[in-house]
């Protein structure tokens, strides 16, 4: 147990894993011993943003932002240092200091709605499975047409609301105020005074988030003229449906151990095609898929291999364009998205060249993957998996299956203006002409006019250059460059010399920028206390929680000590004595050019002009001294 909030701190940091935390934010592909992708803090196109596991920090080497995982959670979640800690002390089980305890804080507020729900799902639980109301057997007859039998209804907690107005909330105000139950989206304030149940006559599914806690409920109609036929809860201090997938809890194994995913679009399309054995599969609560379902399942699968399973009616074709699109701009920059199949190559070869790979599972007998594992079966089902489409062939088999539809000139140009971007789409020369040729044969129509077609639209859609303004220094001085590089040889892996030896060779140097004395003096006191070099930087961030502007160059000092990689020991010593020597040099520089002011301010009849004169004349003459002793 951390007995004092520093010690908290730094049993908090060195339980977070850099990578862990940036992945939950951004698509993150490795490279050599550093992991890149497209920065969360400015419009990036390119990879730009680098992760370094080794040192725990990040940093965007187009916008200039960096920092350790703290700050990263800070900037991206919006919280304040204090709310960061008490976050993370209360994900590691860690007990907060009592000096520091805040009452009625955020946490211990979601702590309550989060036993509140829990209780609720136990509640709506135990009414089914002992068929304690009225509609509990309207509910148990609903699921067995589904299929769905007590191991199933055990598995997913599935549960039943009461028809009564209040059976839930005079159980859970007991051991929760209104407050609490409301906020968690359990009761609803009644148009008549009081409080009463929000789901009320329904068929209960738990949400639960990926660390299997209760957070939310859908509710499904039992009775018909029931509308409308879902309800589900809204976004709260513990549920956000754009970061919650369902049936991740359950599913993330298998998506790690099977390298793939597949996404559905109900909460009964997971249940049944997880209970007959498909356990990769998971679904977005109620919405459209968001860029956050994305990046959170990226974090289970290193290939990204994202399999659509949605409904094969007009609806469910509109939400796989939708996920594909959502897919291909989480993962734009990091590489091209899997365009033709490889079958020569590999997998684990051929996964490691793409960004991502999306396919489109779409039985011929047009039922949803709930209605298909149920009637036809996993196996079957899995066979159509086996065989899914890229995403592209999705696409144009798509587009080629409306062709006549479409009789008169007009007509046929529109369709042809329909699959231009999609062909375009594709990056590989011989890959695009190859289906430039099948598309041409199946439509009849010469491959010379796609062609054509084709560079009228890669010219008109030529990507234009963004042009990034870099985060820079408030002075881009020789000398504040040559006091950061200076400054960043204690930040140098695998240092020649400790702490204490590199304190003592710049003991005599005087640093002029503000912010770099307070960087010198912090680094100063913390080499008494810290054992190598990642501690010290991780231990900077601390002190400089209330100091952006000090912790803003904690980024660029790092990258500086790169520079000093692979020097041996003289190498090493040298260059920093140079560095030394190129402060002293501007510093002289500075002094001289001070006293020419000074010098052009003074008539030449007052005594004092002589003085100055001769001061310039001896600063001159030892600076020539220095430069030929070097």
């Amino acid at each position: 147990m951390s007995g004092t909030w520093d010690e908290l701190i730094q049993d908090i940091k060195s339980r977070l894993d850099i990578v862990d935390v940036v992945s939950q934010q951004v698509v993150l592909k490795k490279r050599g011993n550093s992991y890149w992708g497209l920065c969360p803090f400015h419009k990036d196109k390119n990879p730009s943003f680098c992760v370094t596991p080794s040192m725990g920090i990040y940093k965007c080497f187009s916008c200039g932002e960096g920092g350790d995982a703290i700050k990263f959670i800070m900037k991206t979640k919006n919280q304040e240092f204090r709310e960061v800690i008490e976050d993370l002390a209360e994900q590691f089980g860690l007990e907060i200091p009592h000096t520091h305890k805040s009452e009625g804080s955020t946490r211990e507020l979601k702590e309550q709605m989060l036993n509140a729900t829990a209780i609720a799902s136990e509640i709506y639980h135990d009414f089914l499975l002992r068929n304690k109301t009225d509609n509990a057997q309207m509910a148990l007859d609903y699921l067995a047409k589904r299929g769905i039998g007590s191991d199933i209804i055990k598995k997913f907690h599935l549960g039943v609301a009461p028809k009564s107005y209040s059976t839930l909330y005079d159980e859970l105000r007991k051991d929760f105020s209104n407050d609490v139950l409301e906020k968690a989206g359990l009761i609803l304030k009644s148009e008549k005074g009081g409080y009463i149940d929000r789901f009320r006559g329904r068929l209960i599914i738990p949400i639960r988030n990926e660390n299997g806690e209760f957070v939310a409920f859908g509710a499904r109609a039992l009775e018909s003229g029931q509308s409308p036929k879902y309800i589900n809860s809204s976004d709260s201090l513990i549920y956000n449906k754009s970061k919650i997938l369902y049936g991740l809890d359950t599913a993330k194994d298998a998506i790690k151990s099977e390298d793939a995913v597949v996404l559905m679009e109900g909460y009964f399309d997971v249940i049944s095609s997880q209970a007959h054995g498909i356990e990769n599969c998971v679904a977005s609560c109620g919405t459209a898929l968001t860029p956050d379902h994305v990046r959170l399942l990226s974090r289970y699968t290193k290939s990204r291999r994202i399999y659509l399973s949605f409904d094969t009616d007009g609806a469910g074709q509109k939400a796989t364009v939708k996920g594909a699109s959502v897919i291909k701009e989480v993962f734009a920059g990091l590489g091209n998205i899997k365009q033709f199949d490889e079958s020569y190559l590999p997998i684990s070869s051929s996964a490691e060249r793409y960004a991502c790979e999306i396919r489109v599972i779409a039985p011929p007998e047009g039922k949803d993957p709930d209605e298909f594992v149920r009637s036809v079966g996993a196996d079957a089902y899995k066979m159509y998996m086996s065989k899914a489409p890229l995403y592209i062939d999705f696409q144009i088999n798509s587009i080629l299956k409306q062709k006549d539809n479409y009789k008169t000139p007009q007509e046929k140009a529109q369709y042809i203006s329909t699959i231009i971007p999609v062909l375009a789409e594709i990056q590989n020369k011989v890959i695009r002409s190859e289906y430039v040729e099948m598309v041409a044969q199946s439509l009849g129509i010469e491959s010379s006019v796609i062609k054509s077609e084709l560079r009228s639209y890669d010219n008109a859609n030529i990507p234009q250059v963004e042009r990034i303004v870099k985060n820079v220094t408030k002075s881009n001085s020789v000398s504040q460059k040559a006091q950061k590089f200076l400054l960043s040889v204690f930040l140098v892996p695998d240092n020649h010399f400790s702490f204490s030896e590199l304190s003592e060779m710049m003991s005599k140097v005087i640093f002029d920028d503000e912010i770099l004395i307070i960087v010198k003096s912090t680094i100063d006191k913390l080499i008494c206390t810290v054992n190598n070099v990642k501690e010290l930087i991780e231990h900077l961030y601390t002190e400089f929680v209330e100091n952006p502007d000090a912790q803003a160059v904690l980024p660029e000092l790092i990258e500086h000590a790169q520079a000093y990689k692979g020097l041996d020991k003289e190498e090493f010593r040298n260059a920093i004595n140079e560095t030394i020597a190129k402060i002293n040099q501007c510093k002289h520089v500075e002094e001289v050019k001070h006293i020419k002011k000074i010098y052009k301010g003074i008539d030449d009849d007052d005594p004092e002009a002589l003085k100055i004169q001769i001061q310039l004349r001896d600063k001159i003459k030892n600076k020539r001294q220095k430069s030929e002793m070097n």
